[in-house]
């Protein structure tokens, strides 16, 4: 282990860890990677290492937050809560599925030596709701959620489509980092629904007031993340339990994977009754809780006031008439924001947000008369191709772009060529590079692994050069 005490040891320590990183990364996509020396290395590679210190945040521990609560963090994908009452035992969330709930259960130890009297469902992500049969047990408990959990379709996802995945579930170990509000999902155990119970008790309210194993708790409806979200407020023990609308990343206002933006005035609004309960502490879904009255509200006032900063200076642009491409230019966090260690954008993004804000007020135009009928994008690509001289001019230009590190660029200049002909190798060997490169400088876990995941899809089956 290096102790780096100069600026030149420090250099030389990043140089090794960009080395050790960017050989798998040169296996993906079938390249040889030259790694940058010194100060360039730290400044390309900055993202990269901060999302690798991020990883401390899901370190396997169970945590006292108070005589009575528990939370088991890095166990399981989603934290899973357990309150002890009198003669019982109340859990929040369960994980994503049996395996992990075991090895939760085992965590637990004697902390969990008497019967679960209920099991509460903070929202119905599978990572929160995958693991219950193992807590259900023989000790047939309540099973609790809002309403909305269980009424309506399911949620509409994007068919998987050229290999992305912003999970990583493919990834091989040596390229993987994290998930970004936690340390992994789907990679051990494939995602399955087997250890899912359906609720047994439902509110359709803004909150249900409970006593069980003596606890008294209050369930408020809080949508952010999810419109059924719910928040486990302990009034006696003034602990709170928001799920998934605080942790220690910007939240994920528009999730990569495909869906809807997660309106953020309802989840504004939700921060603000949080902070109203004016808590000792607070145990997010994911991350690890914070406690004290003062960092509580200083973290819940800073997590409402960095989304509702991105929604004004948008609706503002917006109303300038400014486009999508233009605003994620200058939409950003204030600095005093932007500092905080709960929105660094390791699992939402700023930009992602904007664009989706942008779609959801005033729908997929930009006011462009260009783009009311726009070319289709092989006819598109084919007159690009044709104006540069040719496929092979394409991707001479898209190799120029990867020597000056122009890596976007590269791998726009190659996706021209697969929308005309999507078998050609040449051009799967350039954007795979591309994506491989851009995956490897970023923070944000959702964007490292899409790249990367991407990037591997591209080289599978390729011939060795």
């Amino acid at each position: 282990m290096i102790n780096p005490t100069t600026t030149k040891d420090a250099e030389n320590l990043m140089l090794q860890l960009v080395c050790r990183t960017w050989a798998p990364a040169a296996a993906l996509a079938g390249l040889m990677l030259i790694a940058p020396r010194g100060t360039v290395a730290a400044q390309e590679f900055a993202g990269r290492e901060k999302l690798r210190a991020h990883s401390s945040e899901f370190r396997k521990e169970v945590i006292r937050v108070t005589d009575r609560v528990y939370v088991a963090v890095g166990y399981a994908a989603s934290n899973v809560i357990l309150i002890r009452g009198d003669g019982g035992c109340i859990i929040i969330d369960t994980g994503s599925d049996t395996v992990e709930a075991r090895q939760v259960r085992a965590a637990f130890g004697n902390l969990l030596d008497a019967p679960v009297r209920a099991i509460i469902y903070t929202h119905g992500h599978p990572d929160h709701t995958g693991g219950a049969a193992v807590f259900v047990g023989n000790d047939k408990p309540d099973i609790y959620s809002h309403q909305l959990l269980v009424e309506g379709p399911p949620d509409l996802v994007r068919r998987m489509r050229d290999g992305g995945d912003q999970f990583g579930m493919t990834l091989p170990d040596s390229l993987f980092i994290n998930a970004g509000i936690q340390m992994q999902y789907g990679r051990v155990t494939p995602p399955t629904r087997d250890g899912y119970v359906p609720p047994t008790r439902t509110f359709g309210g803004a909150e249900l007031s409970v006593t069980i194993a003596a606890v008294r708790l209050q369930l408020l409806h809080t949508p952010g993340e999810t419109r059924e979200n719910i928040a486990v407020w302990l009034p006696d023990a003034r602990v709170l339990m928001t799920g998934d609308d605080f942790y220690t990343a910007f939240p994920n206002l528009y999730p990569i994977r495909g869906g809807r933006l997660r309106p953020p005035e309802p989840w504004i609004a939700s921060l603000e009754t949080m902070l109203a309960l004016n808590a000792e502490y607070v145990v997010p879904g994911h991350t690890r809780p914070v406690s004290g009255a003062a960092n509580v509200r200083a973290a819940l006032t800073t997590y409402r006031d960095g989304i509702k900063s991105i929604l004004d200076q948008t609706i503002e642009g917006i109303r300038r008439g400014e486009r999508p491409d233009e605003l994620v230019q200058h939409v950003k966090l204030p600095p005093q924001l932007a500092d905080s260690p709960y929105l660094q954008e390791f699992y939402g993004s700023v930009a992602w947000s904007v664009r989706a804000i942008y779609a959801d007020r005033i729908g997929w135009f930009d006011g462009n008369a260009t783009r009311l009928f726009p070319l289709a994008e092989r006819e598109r690509a084919a007159n690009i191709i044709g104006l540069a001289g040719g496929a092979d001019q394409v991707l001479a230009r898209a190799r120029d772009a990867l020597t000056t590190r122009e890596f976007q660029w590269a791998a726009e200049l190659a996706d021209y060529v697969l929308a005309t002909d999507s078998a050609n190798v040449a051009a799967k060997r350039v954007k795979a590079r591309a994506l491989t490169e851009l995956g490897e400088r970023q923070m944000n876990a959702n964007a490292r692994n899409y790249y990367l995941s991407a990037a591997q899809y591209l080289s599978r089956g390729l011939p060795h050069q």
